[in-house]
């Protein structure tokens, strides 16, 4: 068992809070902080079957990616999703922690786990912090690197997208493109399309993109592998919770087991 703030802080450790986006909403975002925690869930978004589990499982904290609340409330009643999901949290005294955009440009964040999964070797970040301390920093948006052998741009797809599970990845670009050089943007990340061309990258691996995105991309050669929002991140989640795990280990933590992509393929 563990206060609530002493979760915080190992949280704040690993992904720290000043690495967030200036519009995004991070940190504990439901709950008291002397609050004593002995149950904690990971999770990408938080939904009703995600409530639902918590509940049930008896969660103390759901530490989520993305932000519940994200954007400033003025009411939170049943009239609405995230009212209603708000209300059964707090209602159960289940805290709620995210670290988002900190988490994605943290040293070891979802995007560094990309890069490893990738097996990157010369690995910087794709927009590098401006806090950084050194050149060799880690820290900021995105990650870019050199493959030990190169690849088309297919086997590329195929190799990350086994990495984390993805069903149905896509890609924007030759098949058989030739890729050495590599970028990662986990989630929408369709915006960092001028950085990756601006660093010299054959491709750019993210979740989403929008479509005058991907027409931009075949413009400019650079090739994009698309692998689905969620796919680009819950991974990352599922080791989080491995990882604190082992760091907290008086706790009994897990991924939620019942969240899934709500974006299913049709077969035709």
């Amino acid at each position: 068992m563990l206060s609530l703030e002493a979760i915080c802080g190992e949280l704040a450790r690993i992904a720290p809070l000043r690495l967030a986006e200036t519009w995004d909403n991070v940190g504990l975002l439901v709950g008291d902080r002397r609050q004593s925690i002995r149950r904690v869930m990971t999770c990408l978004t938080i939904t009703p079957a995600v409530v639902d589990e918590a509940i049930q499982e008896k969660a103390d904290l759901i530490v989520a990616h993305h932000p519940l609340p994200f954007k400033g409330l003025q009411k939170i009643t049943s009239d609405t999703v995230a009212g209603a999901m708000l209300l059964r949290l707090i209602a159960s005294q289940t805290a709620i922690y995210s670290a988002h955009t900190a988490f994605d440009s943290a040293a070891d964040g979802i995007n560094q786990k990309w890069a490893d999964l990738a097996g990157l070797a010369s690995v910087e970040p794709l927009i590098p912090s401006k806090e950084e301390a050194s050149p060799d920093c880690l820290e900021g948006a995105g990650r870019v690197g050199k493959l030990t052998e190169p690849m088309d741009l297919v086997s590329l797809i195929k190799m990350v997208a086994t990495g984390v599970g993805a069903t149905a990845p896509r890609r924007v670009g030759p098949s058989d493109q030739p890729i050495r050089k590599v970028a990662f943007a986990c989630g929408s990340g369709g915006s960092f399309l001028a950085a990756a061309k601006r660093r010299g990258c054959d491709a750019l691996i993210t979740g989403e993109a929008t479509f005058h995105t991907c027409l931009e991309a075949e413009a400019l050669g650079v090739g994009l592998g698309l692998l689905g929002h969620y796919w680009s991140e819950r991974f990352a989640m599922e080791r989080l919770a491995d990882s604190l795990s082992v760091t907290l280990p008086n706790l009994t933590i897990w991924p939620s087991r019942r969240e899934s992509d709500p974006i299913v393929s049709v077969n035709l």
